[in-house]
């Protein structure tokens, strides 16, 4: 394919090198609720908390992340559009979230 034959404007989408993230929207789309959890299915046993419904791409999300794991001192990473931390560290996340202004909400056992 030569350099000049990639379409990069569409008059529909516009600028196609801009392109967002499809998934970005459909995190958008779940509403402001951050949903806060303490997991343990399919780890043997031992809790993790997760963080989904974040409105952020991944970037952000990696971001986010690292304030996350940094505050709680535990490991952890980000699959799927879902932060992962080791551990039960929901009051924390809670507490952390609610500074950029974001609706966490308890969820889970």
């Amino acid at each position: 394919m030569k350099r000049d034959s990639r379409v990069v404007y569409s008059s529909t989408d516009g600028d196609l090198r801009k392109a967002r993230d499809p998934k970005l929207k459909r995190r958008q789309a779940d509403g402001d609720r951050v949903k806060v959890r303490r997991e343990v299915a399919g780890r043997r046993g031992t809790a993790v908390t997760t963080v989904s419904g974040v409105p952020l791409d991944d970037a952000g999300l990696k971001e986010l992340a690292g304030k996350l794991k940094k505050r709680c001192g535990v490991g952890g990473s980000v699959k799927g559009g879902v932060i992962e931390m080791q551990g039960d560290h929901r009051e924390i996340g809670v507490e952390i979230l609610k500074v950029p202004g974001y609706t966490p909400v308890l969820a889970g056992g």
